[in-house]
């Protein structure tokens, strides 16, 4: 009787051990450790954005227009609360996405528009923070493609056979991805037109 009870302890913990169970929980630790060094570069450049805007202030004639748009563009940004739901809640992981695209897009308005004053270009603190700034881009994405990497494996893992029967046993849904807001614009190709300029 005790041998067929080892037997069968034995028999569960072999079935368990294939059933993707460990995985899943250490995908799961992977992409919320991905996501946590993504949120941490969003708060590095949210960090920036007021010493970034002190300083093109000190430029008396800079566009006001651009640099509220930054302003509110990281009050939005800043204002979402992200919890590990965020993660599995599509609709609030695309209003996250969302908030901080429209920061990226203020930020990037804000320096093409500096590009236009030139005591502004040839300030050394706007220099300055204007490499951290374009460091911290290149930051969030090295951040955001470890886990959209992440991601994948723990997506790959929940509908694959026969762990895919462990994700329904325990509820494991495919997590949420970034995409692209502009996905259909950015899909069609530019229009070149090398003829002569019209007068």
């Amino acid at each position: 009787m005790m041998m067929k009870r080892w037997f069968l302890i034995l028999a569960a913990v072999l079935s368990l051990s294939g059933c993707g169970y460990n995985d899943f929980q250490s995908l799961d630790e992977a992409s919320k450790s991905a996501w946590s060094e993504v949120l941490n570069q969003y708060q590095r450049r949210a960090d920036l954005v007021p010493n970034i805007v002190a300083t093109v202030k000190g430029e008396a004639s800079f566009e006001q227009d651009t640099l509220t748009k930054v302003i509110e563009a990281r009050a939005k940004a800043t204002s979402i609360q992200v919890t590990p739901e965020t993660l599995n809640n599509p609709e609030a992981f695309n209003k996250f996405q969302q908030a901080q695209g429209e920061l990226s897009s203020a930020l990037s308005r804000l320096m093409v528009v500096a590009e236009r004053y030139p005591d502004l270009k040839a300030n050394q603190a706007f220099r300055d923070l204007r490499v951290t700034l374009e460091g911290t881009e290149n930051r969030i994405t090295v951040a955001r493609n470890r886990y959209i990497e992440s991601v994948q494996e723990y997506n790959v893992l929940a509908r694959s056979f026969p762990t895919n029967l462990t994700a329904m046993v325990f509820s494991y849904k495919p997590k949420a991805n970034f995409s692209v807001q502009n996905e259909a614009q950015i899909s069609t190709p530019p229009t070149v037109d090398f003829g002569t300029p019209k007068k």
